[in-house]
């Protein structure tokens, strides 16, 4: 039988540029040689494509490929550029498509589809732009009090990784938050901060009978010097992370059924990851993950794990589901 040609693709002009250079490794070492002829397709920094370390051009490196999988996190890969260019080059793709995937990057995009789904409870929130705001920053927190008291946690509307995410205990630290933020990004979504516990619920399609099914829920225990699961907690295995998750099967199950609706609800393909915190007053949809890490650390091998799938057949799985197109 022929081998399946696979381009990965990693790197990307991100924030998460190290992050998706080793779920692209980890992807590269697990296709098994007997059936893949891989290609390592590197995106630099800048944008710049690369095979075999040789810039070169988005067509040649997808040239007599099959398929690619893509490894790529943050802006550029999940936002639904590098998608545009694979399907102007007519190349199957791993995750999800475009438009889905642009929506599932902006949070406040992400908000306005899946607020509808039965079984998902967000925190209130409100979105600012530096345009609106200005440099009114006391304004713009009082217009953020106005519609739901603190504590508040800020995130940059666009992105991952918890990169930017800073908490405001007060509408006075939350002023001082909103003019720190805007230096970096052009606009940001003000959320209520709930205290509770972190978790985390994949899902994959198509998979043992079920058309979305639900991977089992993770526990996510930010060390003490972090006040919730911020970039070096999620980085620097400082974090403790328990599958399943010691959560009730009621919990487990509601997660389960929220993350299915979200990656419904967008139109997610192949695989996601959705993020909860479970408080006193409920379980709360934070964001959706339409590349999560594939990392040896990463959050969703290891729930795979925990249904006795071995990592390499799941990224055979999501190369399968990606050629079926």
């Amino acid at each position: 039988m022929a081998r399946v040609h696979v381009a990965v693709l990693r790197g990307g002009p991100s924030r998460e540029y190290d992050v998706s250079l080793a779920t692209g490794a980890a992807v590269i070492e697990h296709l098994p040689e007997e059936r893949y002829h891989v290609k390592d397709v590197l995106i630099s920094r800048d944008g710049t494509w690369h095979t075999r370390g040789i810039p070169t051009t988005p067509e040649r490196a997808l040239r007599d490929v099959d398929v690619a999988f893509v490894g790529l996190h943050g802006a550029y890969g999940e936002d639904g550029q590098v998608q545009r260019v694979l399907e102007a080059h007519h190349i199957p793709y791993t995750g999800s498509g475009v438009l889905a995937s642009a929506m599932a990057m902006n949070k406040a995009q992400t908000r306005e589809h899946v607020g509808a789904c039965e079984g998902v409870t967000m925190p209130p929130y409100t979105v600012l732009s530096a345009q609106d705001v200005g440099e009114d920053y006391t304004g713009a927190a009082q217009h953020v009090f106005a519609q739901f008291g603190p504590a508040y946690i800020v995130k940059p509307l666009r992105g991952g990784s918890s990169l930017g995410v800073v908490i405001a205990e007060t509408v006075v630290s939350l002023a001082d938050t909103l003019a720190l933020a805007f230096e970096d990004t052009d606009a940001v979504i003000v959320e209520r901060y709930i205290q509770g516990r972190e978790a985390t619920c994949g899902v994959l399609e198509h998979f043992r009978g079920e058309q979305v099914y639900g991977l089992p829920p993770i526990e996510i225990i930010p060390p003490e010097k972090s006040a919730f699961w911020d970039y070096d907690a999620k980085y620097d295995g400082s974090t403790t992370e328990i599958c399943p998750g010691n959560f009730s099967e009621d919990e487990k199950r509601r997660m389960q059924d929220a993350a299915r609706a979200v990656h419904r609800a967008l139109g997610l393909r192949h695989y996601s990851r959705s993020d909860f915190i479970v408080a006193p007053s409920g379980i709360y949809f934070l964001e959706v993950n339409t590349l999560p890490g594939l990392t040896p650390h990463s959050l969703l091998p290891k729930a795979v794990d925990a249904v006795g799938v071995r990592f390499g057949d799941f990224l055979e799985h999501l190369i399968a589901l990606a050629r079926q197109r």
